[in-house]
């Protein structure tokens, strides 16, 4: 694919809006087992567990010994990290 084929993929695309997810999502958390079906497959359960592990995450609710996400501050979390 070409720069120019490229560019017009791009512009021709329709705009994503993580807000959407929250607003579509039942509960004011999400399990981090449910991150992948939370985020349509953009992020998975480990690797929220890595960065969580470094402080990097969004910031975790123990729930007993599982590990959930309020989905406001997982949404400005992804946000914070969306690069355009």
């Amino acid at each position: 694919m070409s720069k120019t084929q490229r560019d017009q993929f791009v512009q021709n695309m329709p705009s994503f809006n993580l807000d959407t997810l929250a607003d579509s999502w039942s509960s004011p958390i999400v399990a981090r087992s449910e991150v992948g079906t939370f985020s349509g497959g953009l992020l998975h359960p480990r690797t929220l567990a890595n960065l969580d592990s470094l402080n990097e995450g969004p910031g975790k609710i123990m729930i007993g010994n599982r590990a959930c996400y309020s989905t406001k501050k997982l949404v400005a979390w992804m946000k914070q990290r969306q690069k355009e």
